[in-house]
């Protein structure tokens, strides 16, 4: 899961982007043209769930398992964050 260790901080306004910018270095090329996945490296079968953006705005991809996982670390935040401002 090294790929979680490279995102950075949102480059745009949320209700402009929902996703993360990921810095292109140490991603390998594969994984920056979208033909692997960004967290896992996996080109097979080809990463098809948005994960992100890199810097420039072309996105990156997460195969069906890190995308799952991905949603679940995100929905457990957002729930943790609502349980906490009440």
């Amino acid at each position: 899961m090294s790929g979680l260790s490279i995102m950075c901080e949102r480059g745009v306004p949320a209700d402009e982007d929902d996703g993360h910018v990921f810095t292109p270095e140490g991603l390998s090329d594969a994984q920056a043209m979208g033909e692997a996945c960004v967290v896992c490296h996996a080109r097979w079968p080809r990463p098809r769930h948005p994960l992100g953006v890199l810097p420039d705005g072309a996105p990156v991809y997460g195969c069906a398992e890190c995308a799952q996982l991905a949603l679940d670390h995100h929905t457990n935040t957002l729930e943790q964050h609502l349980l906490a401002t009440h």
